[in-house]
């Protein structure tokens, strides 16, 4: 039995065995882990090898939950169909647990946002994505690259680009190089403004990230009566220009 591979999921399957194995061998482990859609089973294998983790998977695609079923024992209880975007992750991980997968492309930023949601609970995700991708959330400020989600995960995660992956690992090949990254938490507890109203920012600066924040900045300085901070020197630069601490300060100025 194959797996036939699916566009509209996403779906390409790692076929290099020692590119699966670097994937799992970068888990650090010691914490109870979830495989986010485990495809036919090229990373599960290897974790299921390791002693120091208790496995859980999520696959969304019935063919390859049967799949899985068929070729690997002990799946039953661990392995879940359903779709890890919708999952309580507080009712199947009551403490704090791991993440890793090949994760789909289309919907790998809305699984590290979940991931951001979850960040409590979640010290270590190691994930395959689309490497245009990887490389914006690991970039650092001042790169046209640099976007939302660096900032967001930057300010709760130490982010790792471990390695690149070339189309040539994957059935059916993507038209994209992948790349292998690492999130570890770090020893943020808390940022130093109001966090609902930092993500408003961050996303509302980056929604014009071609102009000098004033711009897309000024609707929300309005609307919060605060009209007066938009002649300071910050808003004349652009969102990539600011680290973390930057959008802190500029949050700041809203509260």
């Amino acid at each position: 039995m194959e797996v036939r591979a699916k566009k509209a999921l996403g779906q390409h399957f790692l076929t290099d065995q020692k590119v699966a194995r670097a994937i799992v061998d970068a888990l650090h482990g010691g914490l109870p882990t979830l495989e986010v859609g485990p495809g036919m089973g090229v990373l599960t294998q290897y974790l299921l090898e390791r002693e120091d983790i208790d496995l859980r998977l999520i696959e969304i695609d019935t063919e390859s939950v049967e799949y899985l079923l068929t070729h690997f024992q002990g799946m039953q209880g661990k392995l879940m169909e359903g779709d890890f975007l919708r999952l309580k992750l507080e009712k199947l991980f009551p403490e704090k647990f791991a993440i890793i997968g090949n994760f789909p492309y289309n919907i790998s930023s809305q699984i590290f946002f979940k991931v951001l949601d979850y960040k409590d609970s979640i010290p270590e995700v190691v994930g395959m994505v689309q490497k245009e991708v990887a490389e914006r959330i690991a970039e650092k400020p001042g790169s046209k690259t640099y976007g939302i989600l660096s900032v967001l995960l930057q300010a709760w995660y130490d982010i790792e680009y471990l390695f690149t992956v070339g189309s040539g690992c994957f059935a059916p090949p993507p038209k994209v190089e992948s790349a292998v990254i690492r999130l570890t938490r770090n020893s943020r507890t808390e940022l130093g403004c109001d966090e609902a109203l930092f993500k408003t920012v961050v996303k509302t600066a980056f929604g014009q990230r071609r102009k000098m924040m004033r711009n897309p900045l000024k609707p929300l300085a309005l609307a919060r009566g605060k009209a007066d901070v938009l002649s300071q020197d910050v808003f004349s630069q652009r969102p990539e220009q600011l680290s973390v601490d930057d959008f802190v300060e500029l949050t700041n100025l809203f509260s």
